[in-house]
Order: structure tokens, then C-alpha cells, then sequence
């Protein structure tokens, strides 16, 4: 078989979850459903949560299929040195109605010891916050693992986090170490290494529908907290109106912001680069590169594309206003 490579869409994992919402499913243009969905896993290499191919000639390959079928075509020869065949990012979208544990994820050295296994450095954008909307990202005011173990045996752990109120734009960029959480009636896309591993630190007492209370992990939470005080945990950052605008760029990932008001985007990749991944938050647009010339990609608000490395021109055509975070890796 030697199917050509394309821009690839894939069927999402939309995913049950005690805090989440009903907001995920129209966003996304799907039939509403009183089923409360806290994510959509949108691109995953996660086992268990492998991603599928939804449309065109490879429709029901996954994505392990694809890396291991396509390789340097598919993510570029750097990326691949790097991460072999597991594909390298995860990508989500959040509808938190309820607030979610205080939880902190280990680093790539922790991981693999414990798990054998990536860390998770992830980042934040705020797609939609009702009033009054928070969440909690680092300390806001100096602590250590000993005022730790003693404010989770008192119960005032809490009292040590930075709460942010959130707005639509807002941008959190959170290292593995950094002790966070998504609050209530946040909307958020998130992009973070592929990985599943969360310890959970406080869990507001909840029970499941059997009444059991969710699992903590505060012992192997002490070794991955890292117990940095920053000045500012949100990323500060101007919109370029039909340009691109820098929010994380990090080992891991490098995201941008594109903001288009109905003209049409040109992007050579570098003949070096990776994989772009394209994620629509807002509006409209076609999608054509050199890899479907004939064959355009209509991309809409909810849905994300996988361009491959191989891909030498990108051409994004908004109908109207539209806006999308591009996310790849530096080489």
C-alpha cells in the first residue's frame, strides 16, 4: 500500500467525567446530549486512548498505524529521533462545570522511573470562562515539602495556591512540578505531552455515583511539586491580527495563536520543521497544502488537523473572523 499522506482529521474521544459539562458536544457540532463530557481527546497516542482517522483514504488507521507506517514523513526526522514512533503531543478540550482536583504531574525523570513513561508539561487557552470563572495555577506564597505534608494532614493546603479569575484569550503555560487546577465554568483547549499520568493532591471530598471517594496521591505528589513562587503565572502576549503570536514555546511544544480576519494565510514550513497541528476555537476556514491541493479541508470551531512534516505550503482561506492556535515541536 502506498497511500499519500494528507491533512488528517481524527474521530475524537469525547470522555465521561464527574466535573464535566454538556458544552463539548455543540461546540464541536455534534447532536447535544445531557451526557456530562469533560474532554474530547482530539489527537492522542496515549494507549487505550490511540487516536483514529475519521475522513479520506486512510480513514481507520490509528494514529500508532501512521507513525509506524509513515515515520519522518509524518512527524519529521528530528521529532522522530526524539520520541521514535509515539507520537510526541495530546490535545484536548475541557468543559470544566465543576471544579477539578488540585493535582500536579511528574517530570520526564520522575516518569520514567515510576512509570516508565513521559512526564507532562501542558499549557492552557481559555476559550470561554463564565463570570467569576477561576482556576489555580503554582503557590502564592513560599512553601516547602514539610508545610505541605503538614497542610494536607490539617487540611489547609489549600490556602497556599495562586487562584487566577480567567477570561476568553487567557493563557496558562504549566511546567511538570507546578500544582494546578481547572475550575468551574472554564472552556479550555489544552496541549500537553502525551502522557496520563496525574496525581491528585485534594479532591473536595467527592464520591462517585457507587459513593466511593476518588483516589489521592499526595506521597508521590511530594517528590513531583515543585515549590517555585513566580510573580506571574499567566503568559502576557498581544494579538497580531493575520500573523502569528508566540504563547508557549518550550521543549515540548511551541504554540502560536493565529488570528485571521477573513484574509487569506500562507505558511512555508521550514524544509527541517515537524508536523503543525492546526486547533479551531473560533470561525471557519479552508484548508488546502500541497499534500490536497484538489481536494480542500473544510476545518470549523471544535475540530483540529494534523498537517504532516512533509507538507511544504499551507494555505488557510478564514470565512470571515477565525481563530486557531497552531502547535508543533521545535527542532
Amino acid at each position: 500500500m502506498n497511500t499519500a499522506l494528507y491533512p488528517l482529521t481524527f474521530t475524537p474521544y469525547l470522555k465521561p467525567v464527574i466535573w464535566g459539562g454538556t458544552a463539548l458536544r455543540p461546540f464541536k457540532g455534534f447532536t447535544p446530549s445531557d451526557e456530562k463530557i469533560g474532554e474530547s481527546w482530539e489527537i492522542s497516542g496515549v494507549p487505550g486512548y490511540v487516536s483514529v482517522v475519521a475522513d479520506g483514504a486512510l480513514a481507520g488507521w490509528s494514529l500508532d498505524d501512521l507513525m509506524q507506517y509513515y515515520g519522518t514523513d509524518l512527524v519529521g526526522q528530528s521529532v522522530f529521533n526524539r520520541f521514535g514512533t509515539h507520537f510526541p503531543l495530546l490535545i484536548k478540550f475541557i468543559d470544566a462545570q465543576d471544579n477539578l482536583s488540585i493535582q500536579v504531574h511528574p517530570d520526564d525523570k520522575l516518569a520514567r522511573i515510576r512509570h516508565n513513561t513521559s512526564g507532562k508539561t501542558e499549557m492552557w487557552y481559555v476559550m470561554d470562562a463564565r463570570s467569576g470563572a477561576y482556576l489555580y495555577s503554582g503557590f502564592a506564597r513560599p512553601t516547602d515539602a514539610e508545610d505541605y505534608r503538614q497542610r494536607i494532614a490539617d487540611n489547609t493546603f489549600m490556602q497556599t495556591l495562586a487562584r487566577h479569575e480567567v477570561k476568553r484569550g487567557d493563557v496558562f503555560y504549566l511546567p511538570a512540578g507546578r500544582v494546578h487546577a481547572i475550575g468551574a465554568g472554564c472552556f479550555i483547549a489544552e496541549i500537553q505531552q502525551s502522557s496520563d499520568i496525574t496525581y491528585r493532591i485534594y479532591d473536595y471530598d467527592r464520591r462517585d455515583a457507587a459513593g466511593n471517594a476518588r483516589e489521592l496521591h499526595t506521597d508521590w505528589a511530594a517528590d513531583a511539586i515543585d515549590f517555585t513562587v513566580e510573580q506571574d503565572y499567566r503568559t502576557a502576549y498581544d494579538v497580531r491580527c493575520n500573523n502569528t503570536t508566540d504563547l508557549v514555546q518550550c521543549p515540548y511544544f511551541h504554540t502560536q495563536l493565529l488570528d485571521l480576519d477573513g484574509e487569506e494565510w500562507h505558511y512555508h514550513p521550514d524544509t527541517h520543521a515537524g508536523f503543525t497541528i492546526y486547533i479551531c476555537v473560533e470561525g471557519s476556514l479552508m484548508l488546502t497544502t500541497d499534500l490536497n491541493e484538489h481536494n480542500p479541508l473544510c476545518l470549523h470551531r471544535g475540530q483540529t488537523v494534523l498537517i504532516p512534516a512533509i507538507a511544504r505550503h499551507i494555505v488557510l482561506c478564514p470565512d470571515g473572523h477565525c481563530t486557531l492556535l497552531q502547535t508543533g515541536i521545535d527542532r
